[in-house]
């Protein structure tokens, strides 16, 4: 029987052929290695032969034993630090796995550490490693065995050939860095330096070394001019002395007393990737200064390990530093020449780019300038790159450009009839037509095609982006016919809701695919590995408060919080099935199912907080705070909103700081404080870049909230103005969705400046679009506004108006938010009053009843203007009915909101929550 038979076995087996083949050795020895080694021994000794499955001394049980194996596993596949963990952490690890023995294999290894003090010493050291990996004369099946080709297996027999590569001058540094290494440790563990020692290596080396300066200053300069075998490899295995001459200012030093050596490459590759992880998930708990600090640091230790450049580029880059980004993107690309990859954290088997080409640099070109907004560097980067890939015939990079075009077009606005590669013509070309494509329709047919390769080419991360893409674009896009005329035209012009939950469907196959096929192969990366290392050291110190109450675990595995731990599926498949579920509320938004934008925010928010970024996480937060002004009112959003600016610093998140400034000008609107609504749409302004088609988005909503200011001070002819403008804007980027809001917009101004005629075709546009595009909600809205306008025409289209209203009410009130509700109630009850045949004595409840619900629901958002509405209504209705009291306490109620209205005062507090 083998022990931790294949475990890690699949990358790590292939190593020592590949390392034998090319000369070089796989790892250098190191203290922390041979003490590691020294626990493997323990854990499976080689005098285990003999079919006794009983086990070893001295383990107390079988999960006893197994909690070791689990603990060396994890020590050589963590991923924490780029540095080898010193000898007084190492116990400090081993006393939670050591619980039951009392220390015993604490003090085994101290012991056998220190006895080390000569070449042969170390001979027979690793002589007896090997009887580890040997099957003993007349051993059985059942016998307790190391499989040479699992993770531990294979770290035993990299670190014995490591031995048998070493010269004689490297065996007595690493003597020497062994008693450093013993004495670095607390006093409890101080391992004194033995005479022999000195003499021996006096006589060994014909050299003056009794101090440890001395010893040390003479390794150095052995080392720099030590040519052996591995020496190619030594770089990233071992930390030379200029370490301890680095700046004070830097966030990891080294103590000058504790020989430092790097992990493994494996390791430092993992540790990379982990920290390339943490950038893309939360930026802002990375300091801009200090990891640059830490990378040059590993960079000076690990000269060949040119991947920390890529790593201080995409620093740089969530920091918004354009000069060094770009700077450490064409230094990792001129020294390596990109041929250490771009962190292949992709969930397919092998490399999704192959980089080392021209066409990769070309592609974080055109990413680095799309980030800074600069859509047309980036096109013509991106354009570059199609180009070298198909001369190249680089069919992934390919894939990948195309998507990252199509994710260009879709977010950044671009007015004009641009060609994506070469020419204006060059896609209409391809599909059989001689004139320029539209934006869309570019788009449409980048991400056919991208699509079309990642299946091809089985790149299930792409293939997940693309069907993300297609959704976004199916949920605000028409997809006319290229071929618009004709018997065969099509006269369809909606959107398809079904094609949009299609593709979400499908662009979460990523997560229900995982575990068959290409996605089975992928490799634990070391993060559970690290999280466990952690979640034991957290187990240790709750274990060692605790000893005052108890004086022994019941269970042998309480320092194991198996819970704790990271999930076995890697971050990609889960940041790709999560967006899903973010577009889904995002969708729904659109269609109006206010339920199904909860549910889906929460999914989000629960199941994937883990993987999610800090932007992804944050706009579900956002999304549910949303909710909440919407239908609670802004006291329980404000609450939700400080609990989130705590989670997301404003800082990092620009979601939070935009949520809050929509819901403080919701509320000085509502409130008539027009000074503070006006000073938050200037710092809307401010926010947008000034550069065109960037941030169009951010753009547009700084112009409805200046429209909707000015409307609210009475300034009809400026807000139709800036109304009109932005439906220009809109127009010229294709935002159709925008348009309905807009045209809606324009409707209201038209409304309330008493130009009932030129507001109904407003109306009617952007009821028009509201249907094209699915949009439910808002089309419930446009509906209720030309109820309004058919209102003020004058009574005798009171029956058309009730009918409207009547007609958008079972959206409104299953869906609609409280404002939108208590306006609904409002026009309703004007229906009913301004109908010459309804009698208010008769039916009275048919006008009291949505009055009174307006009035509840105005009183939680504090909308003075409406409120004041409905009062006044109320105070008619109870005028009819001849019910005085009642009428003057309405009345009351109406005098009291308009005074607020016309009068603010404290509009300082509309800034504070």
């Amino acid at each position: 029987m083998s022990l931790f038979a294949g475990v890690g076995g699949g990358a790590a087996a292939g190593e020592p052929a590949s390392a034998g083949g090319t000369g070089r050795a796989l790892l250098e020895l190191t203290p922390h290695k041979l003490a590691v080694c020294h626990l493997v021994q323990v854990f499976a000794p080689p005098a285990q032969a003999g079919g006794d499955v009983v086990p070893p001394s001295p383990f107390e049980s079988v999960a006893h034993h197994n909690r070791l194996g689990l603990f060396l596993f994890t020590l050589t596949r963590s991923c924490d630090d780029f540095r080898e963990p010193s000898l007084e952490e190492l116990l400090r690890q081993l006393k939670a796995v050591d619980d039951l023995t009392n220390g015993c294999l604490c003090e085994q290894l101290t012991s056998t550490l220190s006895v080390l003090i000569s070449p042969d010493d170390l001979f027979n050291f690793f002589d007896k490693l090997r009887g580890v990996l040997t099957a003993p004369e007349g051993a059985g099946a059942e016998d307790i065995l190391l499989d040479p080709n699992s993770q531990l297996g294979v770290f035993l027999r990299c670190c014995i050939l490591a031995f048998n590569s070493m010269t004689f001058e490297g065996i007595c540094h690493l003597l020497a860095d062994l008693v450093m290494y013993c004495n670095s440790t607390d006093t409890s563990y101080d391992l004194a330096e033995d005479e022999d020692f000195d003499t021996e290596m006096n006589n060994l080396m014909d050299a003056d070394i009794s101090s440890q300066a001395d010893i040390f200053e003479k390794y150095r300069q052995g080392r720099e001019s030590e040519s052996h075998m591995g020496e190619s490899s030594s770089a990233l295995t071992r930390a030379p002395m200029i370490l301890h001459d680095l700046d004070e200012a830097n966030t990891f030093k080294v103590d000058e007393d504790n020989p430092t050596s790097l992990r493994s490459r494996w390791q430092l590759e993992a540790y990379l990737n982990q920290q390339a992880d943490l950038l893309e998930k939360d930026p802002s708990s990375v300091p801009l200064n200090s990891f640059n600090a830490t990378m040059t640091q590993l960079q000076t230790l690990a000269p060949e390990l040119h991947r920390v450049q890529f790593l201080q580029y995409l620093n740089a880059l969530c920091h918004d530093d354009y000069i060094a980004s770009l700077d450490n993107l064409h230094r990792y690309f001129d020294y390596s020449a990109g041929m250490q990859g771009l962190f292949g954290r992709s969930v397919s088997a092998v490399q999704d780019v192959i980089v080392g080409k021209y066409e990769g640099a070309l592609l974080c070109l055109g990413n680095l300038h799309c980030h800074f907004g600069h859509p047309k560097k980036a096109l013509e980067a991106f354009s570059e790159a199609v180009r070298v890939s198909q001369m190249n015939n680089d069919d992934s990079c390919l894939a990948y450009v195309l998507g990252a075009i199509s994710n260009l077009l879709a977010k950044i606005g671009m007015s004009n009839t641009v060609g994506i590669v070469s020419s204006p013509y060059s896609l209409g070309t391809n599909i059989g037509l001689g004139t320029p494509l539209s934006i869309q329709q570019q788009l449409l047919v980048l991400l056919k095609r991208s699509l079309k390769r990642a299946d091809l080419l089985k790149l299930p991360s792409l293939l997940a982006f693309d069907h993300l893409s297609l959704a976004k674009f199916d949920l605000k896009n028409v997809q006319r016919p290229l071929v618009s005329f004709g018997p065969n035209a099509s006269t369809k012009l909606r959107t398809c809701p079904a094609d949009v939950c299609k593709n979400l469907r499908l662009s979460s196959r990523v997560l229900s695919d995982f575990g068959t096929d290409a996605l089975s192969t992928s490799s634990e990366n070391g993060s559970f590995s690290t999280s466990w290392l952690r979640n034991l050291a957290t187990a240790s110190d709750s274990r060692r408060s605790g000893s005052m109450r108890s004086t022994k675990l019941h269970n042998d595995f309480d320092n194991f919080h198996y819970l704790g731990q990271p999930s076995p599926i890697p971050s990609p498949v889960l940041q790709l099935a999560g967006s899903s579920y973010l577009l889904r509320a995002t969708a729904w938004e659109h269609y109006g199912s206010a339920p199904m934008v909860r549910m889906n925010a929460l999914i989000y928010a629960t199941c994937f907080a883990d993987a999610a970024s800090s932007s992804e996480l944050s706009l579900a937060y956002v999304k549910l705070i949303q909710q909440l002004a919407v239908f609670k009112g802004y006291s329980a959003a404000f609450c939700a909103l400080k609990l989130a600016e705590r989670k997301f610093p404003s800082s990092a998140s620009s979601h939070i700081q935009l949520l809050r400034m929509q819901i403080l000008h919701e509320r000085a609107l509502h409130r008539g404080h027009l000074k503070v609504a006006q000073q938050i749409c200037d710092e809307f302004g401010v926010l947008s870049s000034s550069v065109c088609g960037v941030d169009i988005e951010l753009k547009i909503e700084a112009s409805v909230r200046r429209a909707r200011t000015l409307l609210a001070a009475k300034q009809f002819s400026q807000a139709a103005a800036v109304a009109n403008s932005l439906f220009s804007t809109c127009y010229k980027y294709n935002l159709q969705v925008e348009n309905a809001s807009v045209l809606l917009l324009l409707a209201e101004i038209h409304k309330k400046s008493d130009n009932v005629v030129l507001g109904l075709p407003y109306a009617l546009a952007s009821q028009s679009f509201c249907k094209s595009f699915n949009l439910d909600l808002l089309e419930a809205s446009a509906t209720l506004t030309l109820a309004e306008l058919w209102l003020a025409l004058g009574s005798s289209h009171a029956k058309r108006a009730l009918s409207l209203v009547y007609q958008s009410l079972p959206m409104i009130l299953g869906h609609g938010g409280l404002e939108l509700r208590a306006r609904a109630h409002i026009v309703l009850a004007k229906c009913h009053l301004s109908d010459p045949k309804f009698s208010v004595t008769e039916d009275s409840e048919a006008v009291l009843d949505p009055l009174n619900q307006a009035t509840e629901d105005l009183r939680v958002l504090e909308y003075h203007e409406m409120a004041a509405e409905a009062y006044y209504l109320k105070a008619i209705a109870y005028n009819h009915q001849c019910k005085l009291e009642e009428r003057e306490e309405a009345a009351a109620c109406f005098r009291e909101h308009i005074t607020a209205l016309e009068n603010p005062r404290k509009e300082e507090d509309s800034l504070a929550y």
